[in-house]
């Protein structure tokens, strides 16, 4: 089964990052599995659009958050590195400078009080902020009073925008992530559990904030599929493929979740409606403004959808 997933005004793609997680010949083991969430957010930065990337990692031995900014060709990915390791408390709080097309960005984060669920990515009491000229034109977590105080930075004049987030996450039978499927309202809890094991059929259980809201019998038959659910009298498309957990060796590939915000039936009726205004440009013409790559605001935020990819590796 193919999963489609809009992608007509962006060059962004579903592939793995290089640093999400790689992948060997040999099957990942609990001492070897490498958590990572990846959000990738369309971000106004010194008067164009740019895709940024926050890339949380965490190992036995390691945990780092990645701040990576395209240029404005798209030819060339400036990246900041912080290590937050575990044993010194002064790393959890800092401040780094770093140039994307000759411009100053800096980054200022407070990780000292986080809170975290399981995840590399921390879920409450921290800020990530990403400032160019005096702006605050990323912001991540919920210290926002500290984190403009800190930066002596305004708000952006243009929020920026998640266009998806992926997450791999290891475990024998439960997995678990968060996600918002509306960016003004708040985050929702999925967990995936499962039983491929033992005398009975393998089933699957999907539910949002303990809600079981997809029940799958007789996975062995069943273990590609999409359903359309309801969070929040919100639709949401869920697809999803375990043929992995079924018929590979334990670690040696992943299942995958796709949750995707919007029905079926709309997501047809924006493709009709991008084909016909695309006629309507001419195939020589874009959303763009000249050479500058400026987007507008309205044109940018229309093709903005929200797609959260969990891959989920089963492990001993």
């Amino acid at each position: 089964m193919a999963y489609r997933v809009s992608s007509r005004n962006h060059s962004l793609t579903s592939s793995d990052p290089p640093l999400a997680q790689r992948i060997t010949s040999d099957p990942v083991t609990q001492k070897t599995a490498q958590s990572t969430v990846t959000c990738v957010y369309q971000t106004h930065i010194a008067g164009f659009w740019r895709n940024v990337t926050i890339l949380w990692s965490k190992n036995l031995m390691n945990h780092s958050l990645s701040i990576s900014v395209e240029s404005v060709e798209r030819d060339h990915v400036y990246t900041c590195k912080i290590d937050l390791k575990p044993w010194h408390f002064w790393a959890k709080k800092g401040y780094k400078t770093f140039q994307v097309d000759g411009y100053q960005l800096d980054a200022y984060w407070d990780l000292r009080s986080a809170k975290f669920s399981g995840s590399p990515e921390p879920c409450t009491d921290f800020y990530v902020a990403l400032v160019s000229e005096e702006e605050v034109v990323l912001l991540l977590g919920d210290y926002k009073k500290k984190a403009y105080k800190r930066t002596k930075s305004r708000p952006a004049l243009v929020d920026a925008v998640m266009f998806y987030k992926k997450e791999h996450v290891f475990g024998k039978k439960s997995f678990s992530t968060r996600a918002k499927f509306d960016q003004r309202k708040r985050e929702h809890d999925i967990v995936v559990e499962s039983s491929t094991s033992g005398p009975r059929d393998p089933e699957m259980w999907i539910s949002i904030d303990g809600i079981v809201l997809i029940h799958i019998r007789n996975l062995q038959w069943k273990f590609r599929g999409n359903q359309t659910v309801l969070v929040n009298k919100q639709p949401v498309q869920v697809f999803w493929d375990v043929h992995a957990w079924l018929f590979c060796a334990p670690g040696s590939h992943h299942g995958l979740f796709i949750f995707k915000p919007g029905s079926p039936e709309a997501d047809s009726e924006k493709d009709e409606e991008e084909e016909e205004e695309e006629d309507a440009r001419g195939d020589d013409q874009s959303d763009c403004s000249g050479p500058s790559r400026y987007y507008s605001t309205q044109s940018y935020s229309k093709a903005s959808q929200f797609c959260l990819f969990l891959y989920a590796w089963k492990i001993e």
